[in-house]
């Protein structure tokens, strides 16, 4: 289990903390524990790797709460609840809003720690995920505005001569900016450029493009 895989169990229940913390410490990760929500935010738990075992019963902010203002953030830590309280709307809320997992308390070993490798296994694609819509973001964002108007207009299913009719341009014009987008977007077919375009589409949305204008 990698060293830096911290686990944080946000839970008032000092007893059951630390008999939960003494268990993942022996499954080998590292464990930070918190009594509520605030204290959690205040020590930047949510800045670092690993998942959350988070109750839903807390003093203050509750954990559905906690869930809702760490989505807020755009915190990707995958979030376990566990709780003696849970019931079918508490379950379905925590699981609709991202949660991996809910657990009732009391928990057994072994399925404490199949949710949690599942968590962990769940944040890494995730974040290989993320990490791809960045590059597609950035390549996105090196595009000059008529190379985005032309982009805009390929994905959508628009030839070269519609393109050219669209944006006051001649015809090779618009083939050789169609060029540039396709080296920049690092995509070798026009299938693939739609695919990365509906990529996009998913993740917060792009920069608009001046869609009448005639810059170059």
């Amino acid at each position: 289990m990698p060293s830096a895989t911290i686990i944080h169990v946000v839970d008032d229940d000092e007893l059951f903390k630390t008999a939960i913390s003494r268990v993942l410490r022996a499954a080998g990760y590292e464990v930070r524990g918190y009594a509520n929500a605030g204290e959690f935010l205040v020590a930047g738990g949510h800045k670092t790797p690993g998942c959350i075992l988070l109750d839903v019963r807390l003093p203050g902010p509750s954990g559905l709460e906690l869930q809702e203002a760490l989505a807020r953030d755009g915190a990707s830590l995958p979030i376990i609840f566990l709780s003696a309280h849970g019931s079918i709307p508490t379950t379905v809320r925590a699981i609709k809003a991202g949660a991996v997992d809910f657990l009732t308390k009391p928990v057994k070993r072994e399925t404490l720690l199949g949710a949690i490798q599942a968590a962990l296994a769940f944040a890494t694609q995730d974040g290989a995920v993320r990490e791809q819509h960045e590059k597609w973001r950035a390549c996105y964002e090196a595009l000059t505005e008529r190379e985005r108007q032309v982009f805009e207009r390929v994905v959508s299913g628009k030839m070269n001569k519609e393109i050219a009719g669209d944006l006051g341009a001649a015809e090779r014009t618009v083939k050789a900016h169609r060029a540039q987008v396709m080296q920049k977007m690092h995509a070798t077919s026009l299938a693939e450029l739609v695919h990365i375009a509906d990529e996009l589409k998913s993740s917060p949305p792009l920069r608009a493009s001046n869609a009448s204008g005639n810059r170059p």
